[in-house]
């Protein structure tokens, strides 16, 4: 049975204590959103997956009750910055497996202002106890320790790998940031929107060289929202004009070769990413040659450019050359990241994978405004999540 998209929505990105709310009154609105653009009521929904990483146990229920309380199960979901693409790749399978006709994805988070941490319980850098030890033990091993916020210093020595192996420069990886920034001064969503030149992005302050604070993904408030349903559903109301068809989904985690080389590259999600590219492909029948638009996980400027190299855009070793050519943005072969993404979009860490699917769904049916992708017809998200999780999700009008 197959899957679609007939309803998405989100609420603007914002910095952390910037919006008195809760996460409750993020998932409302956001929630709301969603269900009015499908024109479906909150009472036909028979499923409600919701994904958050640092709210309490059940904060699923609170949020979904803000929305109804019909009984309905919900189901609270964490799987790192993944969470919003596997409350998605959950509803999916709910409506392929058929449990149900009309399911709702949510995501949220709310944030404290700050870096991110290590992975801990508590958001803090104890690797002692934090899940992702292991990553961090990778990056110990190879690069040592610095005083700089763990996660930006797990991919920044992921640059310095890639830099070292493949000549990428500092300005290529600044040209990412310049991009995706640029995109997101006419997205209403968006946590930033302002654009900075390549020379203004390296002249940032340096979190963890080489990445300095506009290359990085910020903290953010936020929720986003997408009601999947059957293609009996979309017969029986009438959404057919409304529907985006959920092709291929493929979620991979690690395996012992993202740690057998001992490098950043490998342990932060490259293998992950570029194995469930492979899967959606090898499903669809669709390759890189097709997407027109795509939405990948920029938590820094150097993830953008080995996603590259994992979806096939281009080989590897290649995707500085391939962002410095222009071929990733408007006028060039694929539009990356028209949303901001997270680098300028912001990233509320259960919100985010969702979001992307909402970014395509306006693109798909041509309501993206002065953001839009010229004739676009499939659409590709990618979300990750360290520690690790990798969905893939294959979209198309």
């Amino acid at each position: 049975m197959k899957a679609y998209i007939v309803g998405v929505g989100m609420t603007k990105f914002e910095k952390p204590e910037t919006r008195d709310w809760q996460y409750w009154d993020m998932a409302r609105e956001a929630g709301s959103a969603a269900l009015a653009d499908a024109g479906v009521r909150y009472e036909q929904v028979q499923q409600v997956p919701v994904g958050y990483c640092f709210q309490a146990s059940t904060a699923g229920q609170r949020a979904a009750y803000e929305l109804g309380l019909t009984g309905v199960p919900v189901y609270n979901v964490n799987n790192n910055c993944a969470t919003g693409s596997t409350a998605l790749m959950m509803a999916r399978q709910f409506v392929e497996g058929g449990i149900g006709d009309c399911v709702l994805a949510l995501g949220f988070e709310k944030m404290a202002r700050g870096a991110l941490g290590g992975g801990g319980s508590d958001g803090g850098a104890d690797f002692r106890t934090s899940p992702v030890a292991r990553h961090y033990g990778i990056m110990a091993a190879a690069h040592g320790f610095e005083m700089s916020p763990p996660t930006a210093q797990i991919f920044g020595n992921a640059a310095r790998e890639h830099m070292d192996r493949y000549g990428t420069t500092e300005a290529q990886l600044a040209a990412v940031g310049a991009k995706n920034h640029r995109h997101s001064v006419n997205n209403p969503y968006a946590q930033f929107q302002d654009a900075y030149t390549v020379d203004e992005i390296l002249a940032a302050r340096t979190i963890h060289r080489p990445l300095t604070k506009l290359q990085c993904s910020p903290t953010s408030d936020g929720a986003a929202a997408a009601v999947v349903v059957s293609e009996r559903f979309v017969e029986s109301h009438g959404l057919g004009d409304r529907a985006v068809e959920i092709v291929a989904q493929a979620m991979t985690t690690d395996t012992g070769e993202s740690f057998a080389s001992g490098t950043c590259i490998d342990a932060v999600g490259r293998l992950m990413s570029r194995a469930a590219a492979q899967q959606v492909y090898d499903t669809s029948g669709l390759s890189a040659a097709d997407l027109d638009v795509i939405e990948l996980h920029d938590c820094f400027s150097i993830n953008e450019l080995l996603t590259y190299e994992a979806l096939g855009l281009c080989g590897e070793g290649e995707s500085g050359k391939l962002v410095e050519s222009g071929a990733t943005t408007y006028g060039g072969r694929w539009v990356v990241n028209p949303s901001g993404g997270l680098i300028s979009k912001g990233h509320p860490l259960g919100a985010t994978g969702i979001a992307q699917a909402a970014e395509l769904t306006w693109q798909l049916r041509g309501e993206a405004g002065p953001r839009q992708v010229a004739d676009a017809r499939v659409g590709l998200a990618h979300n990750i999540g360290l520690g690790g999780a990798a969905v893939v999700t294959l979209l198309r009008r």
